[in-house]
Order: C-alpha cells, then structure tokens, then sequence
C-alpha cells in the first residue's frame, strides 16, 4: 500500500554532529563487530564512525581513517571493509579497524577518473560505481549541472579488478544501487532529475530504461533499505532557473559558471528523500521541515530507520519510518 508522507517536524529529526564538514553519504553496519554503526566521510578526508552507546547523547563518534581526498558514497564489503567512492582518490577499501587503506582502482581504460560518486556491491562482490563527469572535478560540480556535459558513466568492477563502462551519457550520474534481486541495477542522474536501470537479467537483460522520471528535486545518493526499496535522497528541489540555463546556448552556460559563486544558483535549503518500489511506484515521500539541517545528499533505511548524509552539514541525521505522518 502507498504510504506518502506529508512534511515532517523538524522536531522528528534527531542531528548527530560529527568531527568534519560535509558528511556525504550514510551507510549502516548490518553485521559483524560494527553492527549497528553507521559510517560517513567528511570534507576533509575522514571516514567517522558513529554508534550507540548507552550515553545521555546516544551516540559515540569517531574517526577511524584518513583518505587524503574527498570520501563520498561509501559500502560495506562482506568481509565487513568499507568500500569508499572517493571524489580524489577515486575506488577505495578502508578497514574500519585499523585504519589500512588500499586503493582499488584510479583509471578506466587507462585514463584516471575525475568524479568517482557512489557505488552498490552484488552478492558476488561485483562493484557497480558511478564517475560523474569526465570534464569536471567535485570542486566544479556546479558547473557540471549547469554546463550539462552528460559525460557521466556507471562503471563495473569485476571480482577479477577489471573495469568496464556499462552506461555513459548521463547526466551528472550519482547514486547507485541494486534491486534486492539484483534484477537491475539503477543510477541516479542528477542533472535529469531521473533515476536510470540498467537491466542485468531476464527478458529484458542488457537495456536501459527509467525507474523514476521528473523527480521533484535533484537526486544525489541512493541506495536500496533493508525494506528493499530504492531510497533516493533530493538535495535540492527542482530549480527552474538551472533548468533553462541547461536549455540554452553552451556559451551562455559557461558563462554562466564563470561569474562570482555568491551570484550563481544556489541549491535550496530542504531534506528530503523518496522511496520507490521496483515498478518505480512512489512508497514514502519524506519531506522534513529544514531548519538546523539541509542539503540531504545521503539515505540509507535499516530496519525502520533512515538516516541521512549532507554535503553541507558537519553531522548526519535519523529519524524512524514511524515518525513519519501520513497524508
């Protein structure tokens, strides 16, 4: 049964600070010694950790490596390391435990990738990433979206450490994650405002079509909940400013990019996530009223809760899926 929302109480909303600005993207330890930790990356570098533990606060938090880049989607692997999508460093595996770091892969086809994003893992230890823009790095984001190269890929990392192109294209390609069949795997495009799939078994293996069309708000990192619904974080709602610089003439775009940052568009202030369902029915439309908090660029459900990453803020927030008032 659809379950829309309408807006939230910020009052809902419960902000854990962490050490480090930017907390991108969320991911909850299911199993193993971190189970129930809930891990982020910062702007400057850091991987934090953040768990229960028993305080008046609730929550411990701490950092436990250092990239020397910009970490941003971040998975768990089966043997309990963190897969870290790293904007700089590009494909990453951080032991949470000690710290090591081993870098995965830079290059595709030989050339180094410029916006490694987001990343979901198979079952088979299959990597499925998205590298954003090949004409633009994360300090130029803006300018990615407002120019609108659609240079933007999804990549596959085999077990063996190859990696292919699966889809290019796309415009400013971010979140990534599987169907719980692992059926298809989809890909945000920011820029479009869509979420693409890309099928990998069935009659339909090998094609590309949509999940969800003319979102209201740009989609950044997604990721599918222990619900097994596709979870897609709006970190900005639809601005239709951008949307007709991205219509006009590629001079006048460029220009555009080049004037001072204070007069150029500017995301607005909401948190805000989606869930879909493998048809791409709309299930939960979380829409939270922004205060202390904005710029939900990260979603992660696990078992009845959400929590939520942000460019922005130097925290990560949650809230419970019965928190939520219906409309």
């Amino acid at each position: 049964m659809m379950s829309r929302m309408s807006r939230t109480p910020a009052s809902a909303l419960r902000v854990v600070p962490v050490p480090g600005p930017g907390a991108e993207d969320v991911v909850v330890a299911g199993h193993g010694p971190d189970e129930g930790a809930v891990f982020t990356g910062t702007a400057d570098g850091s991987i934090v950790r953040v768990r229960p533990d028993g305080s008046t606060d609730g929550w411990a938090v701490e950092r436990v490596a250092q990239t020397g880049g910009r970490p941003l989607g971040i998975e768990i692997d089966p043997d309990g390391r963190l897969l870290v999508c790293d904007a700089k460093q590009v494909v990453l595996r951080v032991d949470p435990a000690t710290g090591g770091i081993e870098q995965v892969t830079r290059d595709v086809a030989g050339r180094p990738m410029m916006f490694c994003n987001n990343a979901a893992i198979a079952v088979d230890g299959t990597v499925w990433f998205s590298d954003s823009s090949t004409a633009f790095g994360i300090d130029d984001w803006k300018a990615d979206l407002v120019q609108d190269t659609r240079t933007g890929r999804l990549l596959r990392l085999g077990t063996d450490g190859s990696v292919s192109v699966v889809l290019d294209g796309l415009a400013f390609a971010n979140g990534v994650a599987l169907a719980a069949d692992e059926s298809y795997v989809c890909v945000a495009e920011t820029g479009a405002r869509t979420v693409v799939r890309h099928w990998l078994s069935g009659p339909l293996s090998g094609t590309r079509d949509v999940l969800v069309a003319d979102l209201p708000g740009y989609p950044d990192n997604i990721s599918r909940g222990s619900d097994g619904l596709i979870w897609v974080s709006l970190a900005s709602p639809r601005d239709p400013v951008v949307e007709r610089l991205q219509a006009g003439p590629r001079w006048l775009r460029r220009q555009v990019t080049r004037i001072p940052e204070r007069l150029q568009p500017r995301p607005q202030r909401t948190v805000r996530a989606r869930a879909y369902d493998t048809q791409g029915r709309l299930v939960h439309d979380l829409d939270v009223e922004a205060t202390g908090y904005h710029m939900v660029t990260g979603v992660r459900e696990h078992d009845g809760r959400v929590w939520l990453g942000s460019l922005h803020e130097p925290a990560v927030a949650v809230l419970d899926v019965s928190d939520l008032a219906p409309r």
